[in-house]
């Protein structure tokens, strides 16, 4: 069957927005200037780390799927204490994030680094928090869930404010890259059961922070301009370049980034015997990451099937215009849900359709952190 165009659902309606994330104030997007989150009912929410770029844009989600809270405490270091920040027409003061932060808290949305997790929030938990954390501090530990909610939401579902004893309980958010890769992979495999996967990934600036976003701008501006690039996030230039992903290598020749993709994957599938390889790369992308992935299967599927289970699934958008060689790029996933869909095709490499190639783009910073997050949050409701 011949690829056809498929109509981008909202995208043709939100164009991309980029945002520097140099302030600290908070605009959202004009949906109404009263709250219509704000609820007597709703759960107490706080955001740790509220300051960097997905810390915003835990913001933003919350606002834009009206998340029911009575109320919300801005946390982040101690240097952005005192700081206002508005959020829904309201002044807000960000607090310094102590052990006294979560006290009536019911639930916190982490993304502050590894460390701040790791010290926090077990202090969260004591003090009757439901923790999600966006950082690998907790990821591969067995007692903790580790979810895409489209993927495996039964890996909390003993988890809930309904069920909240005195203490709470911590959920991890997947690496960004597992989260994009699984959106799409998860359906198939369903179907027809992957025994191997290969993937590259191509990671946009926004992966590292609003820090590396900024310096990759810079360094464009200064390259264009003949200078010398400045080199603080990464050790080497960004701008019109490409290299591998700038996480630690590892004794077996992987980097961090990659394992992650291959522990997370057989966690969240509960299937150690799958095989996952993977290459990642920083691409000089401001936002979005983009992911080429092979899969191996043990079932036959062909790609006609396949094309029909991934237009079903939740969570995905098919871009995948063979005639006219348009597929998903970074541009048409910036700020949106949706993890796009393309380059959907047989691997011809292998016989008896056991193989399949797709191409998948996704926000790291909106579905790949605060939206995976916000709806693990909205599952404990």
């Amino acid at each position: 069957m011949q690829a056809s165009a498929f109509v981008h659902r909202h995208y043709l309606h939100h164009p991309p927005i980029f945002s520097s994330c140099r302030r600290v104030c908070f605009v959202s997007r004009l949906r109404s200037t009263i709250p219509m989150s704000l609820k007597e009912d709703g759960p107490s929410v706080a955001v740790v780390g509220v300051t960097g770029a997905v810390g915003q844009e835990f913001l933003q989600v919350l606002s834009d799927r009206d998340f029911p809270y009575r109320s919300i405490r801005m946390l982040a270091s101690r240097r952005s204490a005192g700081h206002h920040l508005s959020f829904e027409g309201r002044e807000y003061e960000i607090e310094e994030l102590v052990p006294e932060s979560f006290d009536g808290v019911d639930i916190a949305l982490f993304s502050a680094g590894g460390s701040v997790s790791r010290d926090m929030a077990p202090v969260a938990v004591q003090r009757g928090a439901f923790v999600v954390d966006n950082s690998s501090a907790f990821r591969m530990d067995p007692r903790v869930p580790l979810v895409i909610p489209e993927v495996n939401p039964d890996a909390m579902a003993h988890i809930s404010l309904r069920k909240k004893g005195k203490e709470g309980a911590i959920i991890a958010n997947p690496n960004c890259s597992t989260i994009i890769c699984l959106m799409a992979a998860t359906p198939l495999h369903r179907h027809a059961k992957v025994v191997r996967m290969v993937v590259s990934t191509y990671q946009a600036a926004s992966g590292a922070g609003a820090a590396a976003m900024e310096e990759l701008k810079l360094q464009t501006r200064e390259v264009l301009d003949g200078k010398q690039p400045t080199c603080k996030i990464f050790k080497q230039q960004y701008a019109f370049n490409l290299f591998s992903h700038n996480a630690p290598i590892l004794s077996n020749g992987y980097n961090e980034e990659e394992m992650k993709l291959v522990k997370e994957t057989r966690k969240i599938w509960d299937d150690s015997s799958v095989m996952v390889t993977a290459t990642c790369i920083r691409v000089p992308v401001m936002r979005a990451h983009a992911e080429s992935i092979n899969l191996q299967f043990e079932n036959p599927l062909d790609e006609d099937t396949a094309r029909q289970i991934l237009e079903e699934a939740a969570g995905l958008v098919i871009i995948d215009d063979r005639s006219s060689n348009l597929f998903p790029t970074p541009l048409e996933v910036s700020n949106k849900d949706d993890v796009a869909v393309g380059r959907i095709r047989q691997d011809l490499s292998q016989e008896g359709n056991h193989g399949l190639d797709i191409f998948v783009c996704g926000d790291q910073i909106r579905k790949g952190a605060a939206l995976n997050a916000v709806q693990i949050a909205e599952k404990l409701l």
